[in-house]
């Protein structure tokens, strides 16, 4: 890693002006040389959040490393939070506000005009909206973890709301500290030192508007029930915001590195966005997946959940930035350019031992493609069949299905999986009343880890109780799995899971999960399932058009879930393992069966649910295999 070349000064709360007249607040950190700015100008660098840039910098510092190698390095407070002045409205503003911060930059003293832009989560989709406005300045991005259209993935899914974005908002509403948003002093002091928690409301869903401490901020309280309850595409969604795949023309034509994890949830987008912008730019355009959680520091780490995959899974996730924008900005030949398209880790490999950790070792390999999916993949369905087996026979029967019955009371709990934020704040310490004071980690409490698990009910995960046993063993679970492997098979790309089913109830789900099933083994003499990729879907949103279409009780129809893609060697000797079943919680919000508008339901009832696997109803999962 290059050592630091210069001294850094810090202006901070920088008030820059909107279109509409607000302002918002950024701390600009600049190369310096004996206590004063390098004179001319330089190359920026914007980071936009909404989770507090003082809090961030102390605690990754990446502006003022950033500035000590030469960039002008801006971070920023998103529209009504901390310093910034203005409302907040989940993602609504941030492709007007990005692409204003974007022309101020431009004009200041100490730029040259193109501004660079980092940053995950939020600050991945604040580069994406302002780049959907086609901002002329704009410089390279590296979006890490973010999205293309939030309705497909990542805010919804299948017609199914992430319920970590519900959280989102309980635990980013405490914490944020701006004036206008709590202008009572016992505001405060209500979100942080509340008595009931998300996890006690998680049992009372769905929320109503003025019964939790939401209503004690109404602009977060309103951007909650919009996603909760806009169930329909519509032109809400359509906000260059929300929906930045609606608007890859507009894109400026720059090189953009999307960042992913195959435990992300935001996996399915980073390559959306690859492919589509591939096809409109000469960019260049790349992707870079690890194994990876939802978190700034998960691409340096060897682990997602209970799984470590070598040493070789973690990188250099500074220099990483540093050489892209050293190369797209500086013209510093520095190889970047003659690298592949894409560079992603296929996890498995590992042999199963168990780590000092105490995690299953499954290993993997990094490896370069030049396509998505790649070209050499063979689309492989693999049938599911009355008797448990799962494999690339068609079945036979001319009537064949399983029924199960589904108790919306009683859902599926999350075990891992792709998953981000999902944590309430604990109370403050006594003596404590600013919640700045604390940061975000220190007081977060996880209510569902991300990551790979064994599928077996633990206390560690909202849900599960004694005696904890193997989630396959439900009723509501069917279980589908191949004979151990004879050989290794890598499966890498998109994933569809076809289904033919019916049901009694106005309206229901379905969900997929795509599992590694390890065999016994001295480290695990239960062996070890390990989820890899999982989604759901709606029935009244089967056709896949955002339109509700409610299906008549006891009609048959074709359903497809697409699930996020994953890369994954599944050793010989493994088992392929499909898991369906109705509910996913609290991943996803749990469907009421009463076809009522949703998360708005007074009524929960039964639904006895039908999959079919005979000649005319070929139910199966489509894998990616990749030839060895």
């Amino acid at each position: 890693m290059p050592e630091p070349l210069h001294e850094v000064i810090a202006q901070r709360n920088v008030m820059v002006p909107m279109r509409d007249g607000v302002r918002l607040s950024a701390d600009i950190y600049l190369p310096a040389r004996d206590g004063e700015v390098l004179p001319g100008k330089h190359p920026a660098l914007l980071h936009r959040t909404q989770y507090d840039k003082s809090i961030i910098e102390r605690s990754i510092g990446w502006c003022t490393w950033f500035a000590e190698r030469g960039y002008v390095a801006i971070i920023q407070d998103s529209r009504g939070t901390f310093e910034s002045e203005g409302i907040t409205n989940f993602f609504i503003p941030e492709a007007e506000d990005g692409f204003d911060t974007l022309e101020w930059i431009g004009l200041q003293p100490w730029s040259n005009g193109e501004v660079g832009n980092w940053g995950i989560s939020w600050a991945a989709w604040t580069q994406t909206a302002m780049a959907a406005l086609g901002p002329p300045n704009m410089g390279p991005l590296v979006p890490t973890f973010g999205g293309s259209n939030a309705y497909t993935s990542t805010v919804r899914q299948g017609g199914a709301f992430e319920l970590r974005l519900m959280g989102a908002a309980f635990w980013v509403s405490a914490f944020n500290k701006n004036s206008g948003l709590k202008q009572e002093p016992f505001i405060d002091s209500a979100l942080n030192r509340s008595p009931i928690r998300l996890t006690d409301w998680l049992k009372r869903l769905p929320i109503r508007r003025g019964q939790t401490q939401l209503a004690l901020v109404p602009n977060y309280e309103n951007w909650v029930f919009e996603i909760m309850t806009r169930s329909d595409y519509d032109e809400y969604w359509k906000h260059p915001s929300f929906a930045p795949a609606e608007y890859w023309d507009n894109f400026p034509d720059k090189p953009m590195l999307f960042v992913g994890g195959w435990y992300d949830p935001y996996t399915r987008a980073v390559f959306e966005n690859f492919t589509g912008l591939s096809a409109l730019k000469k960019g260049p355009v790349r992707v870079l997946v690890g194994p990876w959680t939802h978190a700034s520091d998960s691409p340096e780490r060897v682990y997602a959940g209970d799984v470590e995959f070598g040493a070789e899974a973690a990188v250099d996730f500074k220099d990483t930035h540093l050489r892209w924008f050293d190369q797209w900005m500086r013209g510093v030949e520095n190889g970047v350019r003659d690298e592949a398209p894409i560079r992603l880790f296929v996890m498995g490999g590992g042999g199963g031992h168990r780590t000092l950790d105490g995690r299953i070792m499954h290993g993997g390999r990094w490896r370069d493609e030049y396509e998505w999916p790649l070209a050499r993949t063979k689309f492989t369905p693999f049938y599911i069949h009355s008797d448990g087996s799962l494999d690339q026979t068609a079945p036979p029967e001319a009537e064949s299905s399983t029924t199960y019955t589904f108790d919306p009371d009683d859902p599926v709990p999350t075990i891992g999986g792709q998953l981000s934020a999902f944590y309430e704040l604990t109370d403050l310490p006594p003596g404590i009343a600013d919640p700045s004071v604390l940061p975000r980690p220190l007081r977060a409490r996880e209510i569902v880890a991300a990551g790979g698990y064994d599928q077996v009910e633990d206390p560690r995960f909202y849900g599960c109780s004694p005696p904890y046993l193997p989630l396959g063993a439900r009723r509501d679970v069917l279980v589908y799995q191949t004979e151990p492997l004879e050989e290794d098979v890598e499966v890498t790309g998109p994933i569809e899971v076809v289904l033919w089913v019916s049901s009694d109830a106005p309206d229901t789900d379905f969900t997929a999960k795509l599992i590694d099933c390890y065999p016994p083994s001295i480290h695990y003499p239960y062996g070890f399932n390990l989820n890899l990729t999982d989604s759901i879907i709606r029935l009244r949103y089967r056709h896949g058009d955002g339109k509700a279409d409610p299906l008549p009780a006891g009609e048959v129809a074709c359903i497809k879930i697409i699930l996020l893609p994953t890369s994954n060697l599944f050793a010989a000797g493994h088992r392929i393992r499909l898991d369906i079943s109705s509910s996913n919680f609290p991943r996803f919000d749990v469907n009421p069966n009463t076809g009522e508008p949703l998360l708005q339901h007074r009524r929960k009832s039964l639904a006895d649910n039908t999959v079919f696997h005979e000649a005319a109803r070929p139910s199966h999962i489509l894998l990616p295999i990749i030839p060895r």
